[in-house]
């Protein structure tokens, strides 16, 4: 078994509050979750309009699989126009650790 998790640190472009952060945000991780299958959420900076991080989780039988899934995350993310993708932290567990 394996379990690979990406944490994406966001800059919001031209948001100004909490709310117009929530339809910036919210559609990404909808599209993370439906394109992929992972687990996905906003997981830190709530109180802050323009920044967030998404944190998602996948668990294969695979490592390949497994890294071509978070692969395509990272590249849908990284894509979007409405965000800067300021850093993104993954971590891979396998069956040794």
């Amino acid at each position: 078994m394996y379990v690979g998790t990406l944490s994406f640190d966001l800059l919001l472009g031209d948001v100004h509050s909490l709310k117009e952060k929530r339809s910036v945000v919210r559609p990404i991780v909808a599209e993370l979750q439906r394109k992929y299958a992972v687990s996905a959420a906003e997981v830190d900076h709530m109180d802050l309009h323009r920044r967030a991080v998404i944190g998602l989780a996948l668990v294969s039988g695979d490592a390949a699989h497994l890294t071509d899934v978070l692969d395509r995350c990272e590249r849908l993310v990284a894509a979007r126009p409405e965000v800067e993708l300021l850093s993104v932290r993954r971590r891979f567990h396998g069956e040794d650790d």
